[in-house]
């Protein structure tokens, strides 16, 4: 590894001391500009004592993401090593399910860089192109070591970071012939990923905690309202919990047609609805009700300063539901903008309902989804209920 010198400022040092994995553009000196995307650093202190190294960042708030504190530079060895420690933490998981994150970036310790195993294929990718040379290591590693976790991963594909001022470079396959549609186990339930055209790896792993709360409620007979339903995985839990009805609503026609496909085992009981959730929920007959809405929108930013907009849409998407819950229905509310606090969260759905609904429970992260600093809190789910 050839790391380039460079001397943090006091409040830098301060983050390293914290165990922080990231140093932000504004607390870099101007000897910073040298450098370029994706080279590694050797951080020092005043008194020239290495004190970590880092990726630079060429782009954007985060300037340094943090690969190793100390001394000891991050050779492969230790790569290696923060692998297989976090793969180890999955092993009660994988009694259950063959669909799960192997490798979460930062909270892991392996900044930028995620792994995701669907059944017999892994998909690795790095969300920074400084990063990009990490997550070709751990594909290969991947593909050396099969195990009970990580499955036989006949296929392994790594994805570079898509770019900000340029194409995102090719997926490569490291290993086998990767299928456009993967096939995974959750519990007793059986889901499809589209590896061609889904969402970041293909499909969301950490919605795990609210496939199964659905899976598990008490929803025989019931009328369920999935709002922003994808590829309705969320929609074949409330199939397998009894629910009647799933009315299915997304502006994806893509994602509709893929959840009709592969996540309706009766399809009579499935309604698909492409539109705007917004219009959606407005142009209902004042009439329609549903034992559960659930509400799980996309991330609406990554900047602090949009925030009060995004907590406003949430009021008015909240306050246009609750008109729509049964007696004794239930809301699960669902945000997974890392910008927006979970106190703040909370607080916005509450006032939207109104009081109308009470806060029943809150689900934790998944394992597989470990929040290693304030910034990994990104996904909150809240289960509100109302009152009979």
């Amino acid at each position: 590894m050839n790391a380039r010198r460079y001397q943090l400022r006091k409040d830098a040092l301060a983050i390293i001391a914290r165990g922080h994995p990231w140093i932000f553009r504004d607390q870099l000196s101007t000897a910073a500009t040298v450098f370029r995307d994706g080279q590694w650093l050797r951080l020092v202190g005043g008194d020239n004592a290495v004190v970590g190294h880092g990726l630079y960042e060429a782009d954007g708030a985060i300037a340094i993401r943090v690969l190793r504190r100390g001394s000891a530079p991050p050779d492969a060895a230790w790569l290696r090593a923060t692998i297989a420690a976090a793969v180890a933490k999955r092993s009660q998981l994988a009694e259950h399910t063959t669909g799960l994150r192997l490798l979460n970036g930062e909270s892991d310790g392996v900044p930028a860089v995620v792994a995701d195993r669907f059944g017999d294929t892994i998909i690795v990718a790095s969300y920074s192109a400084g990063a990009d040379a990490l997550a070709r290591y751990t594909a290969l590693y991947f593909a050396s070591v099969p195990s009970a976790i990580v499955g036989p991963a006949r296929n392994v594909v790594v994805r570079p970071a898509r770019r900000r001022h340029a194409d995102a470079l090719p997926a490569r396959t490291i290993r086998g012939a990767p299928p456009d549609i993967a096939t995974f186990r959750e519990d007793d339930l059986d889901f499809a990923v589209d590896l061609v055209a889904g969402h970041k790896t293909g499909a969301y792993l950490d919605l795990r905690g609210l496939r199964r709360a659905v899976a598990a409620a008490s929803l025989a007979g019931a009328r369920v309202l999935n709002l922003f339903s994808y590829t309705g995985m969320v929609g074949r839990a409330a199939e397998a919990a009894g629910a009647a009805e799933i009315v299915e609503v997304d502006q994806s026609a893509r994602a509709l047609a893929f959840a009709a496909e592969h996540h309706a085992g009766d399809r009579a009981r499935h309604r698909y609805v492409e539109a705007d959730a917004f219009g959606y929920l407005a142009a209902l007959d004042p009439a329609e009700t549903f034992d559960l809405i659930i509400v799980d929108p996309p991330a609406m930013t990554s900047r602090i300063d949009q925030v009060p907009g995004v907590l406003a849409a949430y009021r008015k998407l909240y306050a246009a539901a609750k008109a729509r819950v049964k007696p004794g229905g239930a809301i699960i509310a669902v945000c997974c903008t890392s910008r927006v606090e979970r106190v703040a969260f909370r607080r916005t759905v509450g006032s939207a309902l109104g009081g109308a609904l009470a806060l029943e429970s809150e689900l934790s992260p998944e394992i597989d989804h470990p929040v290693g600093f304030p910034q990994a809190d990104y996904l909150k789910i809240m289960v509100w209920r109302a009152g009979r």
